[in-house]
């Protein structure tokens, strides 16, 4: 190898040393970022008080204290009835029933196992942390529980807080549903947990989405939420796609497996922590214009520019040191 070309090799290499080095610095700008009612980045340290130590991840204090859903395929809770209204983009609801197959519902019970994409324009509010077909019948708990006071109600508040800074929210209810280790119907052993949590206070509103453990499967997933007439609506990054497992890796709010919603606004600009909310749906961050893939861009902590710039000076390097 002649001088020529050592010297351009290691130039190189200290460009590309530079971009890697420059990429840190440039990202923690998008991380940080946070606005009126846009939640900070920073992941949350909620509170371990009271807190069983089996709760694994994101997820809310379950069992101890819940009432269990009956062992049944497309089966749902009775109705509940609410210990205070929870408002659902504009709307107060009193009650609210849990269905098997991984969403929540107010007017009435839906056995539905397959999923519909969001939008779905139809006439039913519906709350779904994980359509899809599932069996509790020979493995795994539903289980649900209402808090008014409480370390659960301690963790909302600071949680709700971190993620929209500048309501000074105080949570007075909380609720929670838990699917633990259910199985996907006709493949029983698989284990599926995942949890929606409806927080209120006052006039606001707010639900978290958090997963544990996803088993992977061939099924189809809807994650997010619809409302009537679609008039707001969002569908986490994931669903209707083979990468259902990321679920336990992606967020909105920077923490790992857990996504967060205002929904007691009344107009699709303030629903979701947003300063650039899309026209047609409730977009909780934007993407720039090289982040083909928005998941990885904001679940790692990377812009899509920044991340593709680095990958192709990796590649020109590694292609002229084969030569």
């Amino acid at each position: 190898m002649d001088k020529e070309l050592v010297t351009m090799r290691n130039q190189i290499m200290l460009f590309v040393l530079f971009l890697l080095m420059t990429s840190k610095v440039t990202t923690a700008d998008f991380v940080t970022t946070s606005t009126t009612d846009v939640p900070s980045t920073t992941p949350v340290t909620t509170s371990t008080t009271d807190v069983p130590s089996t709760t694994p991840g994101p997820l809310y204090p379950f069992g101890a204290g819940d009432t269990v859903s009956s062992r049944s395929d497309d089966g749902s809770s009775p109705p509940i009835i609410l210990e205070q209204p929870f408002v659902y983009f504009g709307k107060p609801y009193q009650q609210i029933y849990v269905n098997h197959n991984g969403h929540l519902t107010f007017n009435e019970a839906f056995a539905s196992y397959k999923p519909y994409r969001f939008p779905a324009f139809s006439s039913r509010d519906l709350i779904a942390p994980f359509w899809t077909d599932l069996d509790n019948r020979w493995n795994g708990t539903i289980s649900y529980q209402q808090y008014s006071s409480g370390s659960v109600l301690q963790q909302a508040t600071q949680d709700i807080n971190q993620y929209f800074p500048n309501l000074g929210f105080s949570v007075n209810w909380v609720f929670v549903a838990t699917w633990d280790k259910v199985a996907y119907y006709n493949n029983f052993g698989t284990e599926i947990t995942f949890q929606v949590v409806l927080i209120a206070g006052g006039q606001s509103s707010f639900i978290l989405m958090n997963y544990g453990e996803i088993a992977p499967t061939t099924q189809d997933i809807q994650a997010g939420y619809d409302t009537v007439n679609s008039i707001h609506y969002f569908s986490i990054p994931g669903s209707f796609e083979s990468n259902d497992t990321t679920f336990s890796n992606t967020s909105n709010v920077n923490v790992a497996g857990r996504w967060a919603f205002q929904t007691n606004a009344t107009t699709s600009t303030t629903d979701v922590p947003s300063t650039t909310p899309a026209p047609t749906s409730d977009e909780p961050f934007p993407v720039d214009d090289f982040c083909i893939d928005s998941i990885f861009c904001k679940g790692q902590g990377l812009t899509g520019s920044v991340y593709m710039l680095s990958t192709f000076s990796i590649l020109v390097f590694l292609t002229i040191l084969n030569n």
